[in-house]
């Protein structure tokens, strides 16, 4: 009977434990709950704070990076007394969203005039690219030597300076190059691949739907018309006049008769001063120190900025030249 009346008088209203201080059922639901929600509370403030710090750090190095960029073109021309000679270099494919695009470009060579130099350089070596661009930066030379009448530019080739790079380069008042220097290839080209044979062979076949009769023009996995490759080649034959067009405005008189002057060929730097494409051999130094007396060189050329490293690195140059290249063929002067 002691027996019965110490369980009963052990236990609480609640079922809950009563004198000897253990907790039950009930207390050990809500203290885990509460350990839950607090642990989650605290992951959440974390994550947080986390996208906090990389939203700041992102903003933090773009705001740095501008700063690096602005302080670069102000060093450019900080302390430069006397006579000098500026220089903008333009390397590689003249693309879209390039190095040697007319935005960045363009901008250098406003900055480079705008310093008041003794000449500008544009030391080239291109294979060329988009008559788009090309065209751009032509026009963009003209506009800044009607500006700046007393400041020459004239261009100097390395390896290499064909079809969109020439393009550009004959809006300055005089070119240089090196003896073998490739330079001309005046023309323009759309190339592309076609799939059909390859899609019977495999047994693929194209479904293709379409609002518009031409709509599928240039299609790589549709048969080439004879329509379409005669106005694809009408189009080709009107820029290619634009690009003789500004090789005549550019270079006059200078060009010497030649039949083969405009058909794409490529001249070596001895043969193009013949035809008058260029006007002599020179480099860079002798430029500056010979022709513009201002052996001092300062460089205005576009600098690459930390969002095209990481575009560049996540991939996409590479994917856009896929596309371009192989399903999106464009006219291009190379």
């Amino acid at each position: 009977m002691s027996d019965d009346n110490n369980k009963v008088q052990g236990m609480g209203h609640d079922g809950q434990a009563g004198g000897n201080g253990r907790p039950g059922l009930g207390e050990d639901w809500a203290r885990t709950t509460l350990e839950k929600l607090a642990f989650a509370a605290l992951n959440e403030q974390r994550r947080s704070r986390r996208w906090t710090l990389v939203f700041r750090f992102l903003v933090i190095t773009v705001i740095l990076a501008l700063f690096l960029s602005y302080e670069g073109s102000q060093m450019r021309t900080a302390g430069v007394g006397g006579r000098f000679t500026a220089l903008v270099r333009m390397d590689g494919t003249i693309q879209e969203g390039g190095a040697a695009s007319a935005r960045p470009i363009d901008a250098a060579l406003r900055h480079a005039f705008a310093a008041r130099p003794a000449g500008v350089i544009l030391d080239v070596d291109s294979p060329g690219g988009s008559p788009v661009q090309a065209s751009d930066i032509n026009a963009e030379i003209w506009r800044l030597r009607a500006r700046y009448p007393h400041v020459p530019v004239y261009a100097v080739v390395q390896d290499l300076c064909a079809s969109g790079c020439y393009y550009v380069v004959v809006a300055a008042d005089r070119i240089y190059a090196n003896p073998a220097s490739l330079v001309g290839s005046i023309g323009v080209l759309m190339d592309g691949f076609g799939y059909t044979g390859l899609m019977r062979k495999i047994g693929v076949t194209r479904r293709l739907l379409v609002a518009g009769a031409n709509k599928d023009f240039l299609d790589p996995f549709s048969p080439l018309t004879k329509a379409h490759k005669a106005f694809a080649e009408k189009m080709l034959a009107e820029i290619h006049e634009q690009f003789i067009q500004a090789v005549k405005r550019g270079r006059g008189a200078r060009l010497r008769p030649h039949p083969g002057l405009f058909s794409g060929l490529i001249w070596t730097g001895y043969q193009a001063r013949e035809l008058g494409l260029i006007d002599g051999f020179g480099t860079v130094g002798q430029v500056a120190r010979q022709l513009f007396n201002a052996p001092h060189i300062v460089d205005f050329s576009p600098k690459e900025d930390l969002v095209s490293r990481f575009a560049q690195h996540l991939g996409a140059s590479m994917s856009q030249a896929f596309v371009e290249q192989w399903l999106s063929p464009m006219p291009r002067l190379q």
